[in-house]
């Protein structure tokens, strides 16, 4: 129960059904009970088996695809809503749709901006959310919106490597800012690998920006999809001299022939956090949680604590 006498109720959707078990643990609550029962052709239809009456009721679900996972969300932030909730929280430790944050070419949608939209219209009264492909995404909503950084998860594992000579890398132009802010942590050095896409998903090209001889590279991203792109710069890397290479990406969207190309590739590992579940093994993949992370962000919202003290 939060300072304002609402009680916290947490409940977890069909889309991160083991990440919502080890948040509701970390926070030291059970999962309410919500009944996410389908109709024959598919159709969905939430509701809850208790009373949120006055609650502040927090819902976690990553929306990668399909986009069943957005939907349910929805359903469930309005049916939390008719049943009279204080607040209804989007707990969303991957917002799909994040890639589509502006108009880069005519006639495109701008996805990001309509994912906000969406979840707006069904109610939500707050969302919470891990490392979004573009910070300005936060402006899209006009409700507070609470941004986790996973630097909180990967700097200390990077740290526990011991890594002598470490480097970071910018797999491209765009994430120049995420890989300084790690950089910066460890007072080291970071290049920039730059690279020219013909499609989506398909590099024509690439080059490094800056030295990497004798170094430990670590390539910093928000997410891996196909992991073309990263696992060819991990090639360049080591082509160019580098004594290691690993990489560390929030997001494990890996779709496509994903996982054949990090098992193929020069990687000694791939680090990402649980926030989409994995469709296989793989033993270069490293799954870090951000279960306690994101416990302790909502026991910081319900307390009317600060969220920002969680980034180290």
């Amino acid at each position: 129960m939060n300072k304002q006498g609402h009680a916290n109720q947490l409940f977890v959707g069909n889309g991160s059904p083991e990440l919502g078990q080890k948040i509701a643990e970390f926070y030291g609550q059970g999962l309410g009970e919500i009944k996410l029962q389908k109709f024959s052709d598919g159709e969905m239809a939430p509701y809850y088996n208790e009373s949120v009456r006055g609650a502040n009721v927090f819902l976690i679900q990553s929306t990668m695809a399909p986009s069943d996972n957005l939907i349910e969300l929805c359903l469930m932030i309005d049916a939390a809503k008719r049943a009279s909730a204080y607040k209804a929280i989007a707990v969303i430790p991957y917002f799909g749709y994040a890639r589509q944050d502006r108009k880069d070419k005519p006639r495109i949608a701008i996805g990001a901006k309509l994912m906000a939209n969406i979840l707006t219209a069904a109610g939500a009264d707050r969302i919470m959310t891990l490392d979004l492909h573009a910070g300005q995404i936060q402006g899209f909503f006009d409700i507070p919106v609470d941004h986790l950084n996973a630097t909180a998860i990967f700097v200390p594992y990077l740290r526990s490597l011991n890594l002598n000579n470490i480097l970071f890398a910018s797999p491209d132009v765009g994430g120049v800012k995420r890989t300084r802010s790690y950089a910066q942590y460890f007072d080291a050095e970071m290049v920039v690998i730059d690279k020219h896409r013909k499609r989506p998903n398909e590099v024509a090209e690439m080059r490094i920006i800056g030295s990497v001889e004798g170094r430990d590279v670590v390539l910093v991203d928000d997410l891996i999809d196909t992991g073309g792109t990263l696992c060819k710069a991990a090639k360049i890397v080591m082509e160019n001299g580098a004594k290691s290479v690993r990489a560390v990406c929030t997001h494990p969207v890996l779709s496509g022939k994903a996982y054949e190309n990090i098992n193929n590739s020069v990687l000694d590992e791939l680090v990402v956090t649980d926030s989409i579940p994995l469709k296989e093994k793989s033993e270069k993949i490293k799954v870090l949680t951000v279960a306690e992370l994101f416990a302790k962000a909502i026991n910081n919202v319900s307390a009317d604590g600060s969220v920002s003290q969680l980034f180290i």
